[in-house]
Parts: structure tokens; sequence; C-alpha cells
């Protein structure tokens, strides 16, 4: 009986766990949006160069390669 109570638990943690980081995770990815094409060029002329399209998909493939 004991060992059935634990397995219990541990399901329903598993589930809330799963829930709780799934809304944490929205919620992140909405503060905190994955940086794209626009940003990139944005960032470059904020920094007083006008990007070429070469030199953005270079940048967007340098952020993809460490995320």
């Amino acid at each position: 009986m004991d060992l059935f109570q634990i397995l219990i638990g541990v399901v329903i943690g598993g589930v809330a766990g799963f829930f709780i980081a799934r809304k944490y995770m929205q919620k992140y990815v909405k503060e905190n949006p994955p940086i794209n094409e626009q940003m990139i060029k944005a960032m470059m002329t904020q920094m007083g160069r006008t990007p070429s399209q070469k030199q953005v998909n270079q940048m967007m493939k340098q952020m993809q390669k460490y995320q």
C-alpha cells in the first residue's frame, strides 16, 4: 500500500511539474522573444553600421549556433 501511494505521488508531481514548467517557459518566451533579423538590423543600425543581408545572415547563424 505504501508503494502505491509513493507511485501516485510521483505521477501527480510529474504532471504538476510539467504544467508548471510549461507555463514558466511560455511566460519567459513572451517576455524575452527570440532574436530575429529585424532585431539584428536595428542593433547594427544603432551601432552606426548599415548591415547588408549577408551580415545579418551571418549573425543569425552565429545566434542559432549558441542556442
